[in-house]
């Protein structure tokens, strides 16, 4: 294989590939069950894009540190020119962000957004019918508003709802130059500042996940001479996005949260039904099998112990043996349970913790200047799985863990695609702007063929080097990789500390 890639692209390879295994085959689903989440890799959820929970992100904010960013999209894959019925949040759907903060997996707050939809005029095929610098334009013929509702809950149980905004505007797709010449004021008439000292965004905004999908054919070609191509590069997503107080949501004495999106839809009875969850990347799609794709996404974290035999014995493995050779970590995999189920002790693993999959953050962890993509396997503390910021390279990470590198299989799997092709924004609510409807699609791919190298465990999916960046709104360039060092990994008073030594 080529020189190491860097974590972050190289985990991304090997989650993706995963991901592809366990969606690759056909399950016919009922029109009320659950449907897997994230990028297309369910049947039924591929044909309701609208409800299809891309990525959950929780982070200590980098510029506002003593408050919590959550962020979770929706809709993949979404073309920047496709009109001229471009993309919204459904109103039959009511989209979750959900907070546990005492460890036994039950939400202590829900917010709840929930979207209305309204046309200028229905007497013209246009999203706009002129220049659109204000959401309040008479030239916006399509605009939603939506709802935020706090749901309050002790044991399981309601104790309070309360509304925190109404009728707030969602920033429109970004059409093109011509109909929308300055997006980033639209962008900026839809982040609010509410009352309770929360922030508020929702609207379009680029893709922030990075990877090369050509992992599902056949684990990047059968001969890795599939990677570097960015997937998701000009593709944009659904965006709702939370500032909140971190006081607001955490036990005194006890930092750590639990956090997972949900989405739920209207049935043909009126009731709703969850058809979309999301709490840790990839988890649905590398490790639960097909047969529990479906049961994941309409049951909740409390019954999650029922999905511990796919953590504790994953397939990824075993079938990057078939294909590459790689040897396969002894089971039972307790060091995936950690990041998928409990949390890692000392380090965000609440006390009393009951097993469940949720992205778990510790809050009293401050950001750093200097972040390292790969984590906390890369020595930073404040990233995944420690929460999960949106530069993160979830994928280089969770390859490598699963190829064991948490129990001393050290590796250097990815798949070279390192970081985002757009600049992530140093504010609220930090994803990128979306790519612009006036971009024209495609680009060149950095593969070629990847031989395996001798090391007896030490592997490569791609070549990962520093890259500049000199992106504006929608473009397409890549973000700046700065090269981080960390220790080994180390086990201290029981505590695996993850920490590894990289390079660029």
């Amino acid at each position: 294989m080529p020189k190491r890639l860097s974590r972050r692209s190289r985990t991304v390879g090997v989650l993706a590939t995963g991901a592809a295994l366990i969606a690759g085959g056909s399950v016919s689903l009922a029109p009320i069950q659950a449907t897997a989440s994230s990028h297309r890799e369910a049947p039924l959820i591929s044909g309701q894009p609208e409800y299809d929970n891309t990525d959950v992100y929780a982070f200590v904010s980098p510029d506002q540190p003593n408050t919590t960013t959550l962020v979770a999209n929706f809709w993949p894959f979404e073309e920047p020119a496709g009109g001229p019925n471009f993309y919204k949040f459904n109103p039959d759907g009511r989209y979750e962000i959900n907070v546990d903060n005492d460890g036994d997996s039950l939400p202590e707050f829900t917010y709840r957004f929930t979207f209305k939809e309204s046309y200028r005029s229905k007497d013209t095929f246009l999203y706009n019918t002129g220049i659109v610098r204000s959401f309040n334009d008479a030239t916006l013929n399509y605009r939603q508003t939506y709802d935020l509702t706090l749901i309050q809950r002790s044991g399981g149980t309601v104790v309070g709802t309360r509304t925190l905004a109404t009728d707030v505007p969602v920033a429109p797709s970004r059409v093109g130059d011509a109909s929308m010449p300055d997006y980033r004021t639209l962008r900026q008439q839809a982040i609010k500042q509410l009352p309770s000292g929360v922030k508020t965004f929702a609207g379009q905004a680029d893709d922030p996940f990075f990877l090369d999908l050509r992992v599902f054919n056949r684990f990047y070609g059968g001969n890795l001479k599939e990677v570097g191509n960015d997937t998701l590069k000009g593709y944009n997503v659904q965006s709702v996005a939370l500032q909140v107080p971190t006081s607001a949501l955490i036990k005194p004495g006890q930092p750590i949260i639990g956090v997972y999106s949900a989405v739920q839809r209207r049935n043909a009875a009126g009731g709703f039904t969850q058809v979309s969850r999301l709490g840790n990347p990839l988890f649905n799609e590398v490790i639960n099998p097909i047969k529990d794709k479906d049961k994941y996404n309409a049951s909740v974290p409390w019954n999650d112990a029922q999905f511990k035999p796919n953590v504790t014995d994953p397939e990824l493995p075993r079938r990057l043996n078939e294909v590459y050779k790689l040897p396969i970590p002894t089971t039972p995999r307790n060091d995936l349970v950690q990041v998928f189920l409990t949390g890692v002790p000392k380090l965000n693993q609440p006390p009393n913790v009951r097993e469940a999959e949720l992205m778990r953050l510790n809050t009293s962890i401050p950001p750093t200047a200097s972040p390292n993509p790969l984590g906390v396997i890369g020595g930073d503390t404040a990233g995944y799985p420690n929460g999960r910021r949106l530069a993160d390279d979830t994928l280089d990470i969770s390859l490598q863990v699963a190829e064991g590198e948490l129990i001393g299989m050290k590796n250097e799997l990815g798949d070279a695609v390192n970081a985002n092709d757009v600049k992530f924004e140093p504010n609220f609510p930090y994803v990128a702007l979306p790519t612009s409807g006036s971009a024209v699609r495609g680009g060149s791919s950095t593969s070629g063929g990847k031989t395996a190298n001798g090391a007896a465990t030490t592997y490569n999916f791609g070549n990962r080097s520093a890259k500049t960046s000199t992106a504006d709104d929608g473009g397409t360039p890549i973000l700046p990789i700065i090269a981080l060092a960390g220790g080994a990994a180390f086990l201290t008073g029981g505590f695996l500390m993850w920490a590894r030594r990289r390079s660029i």
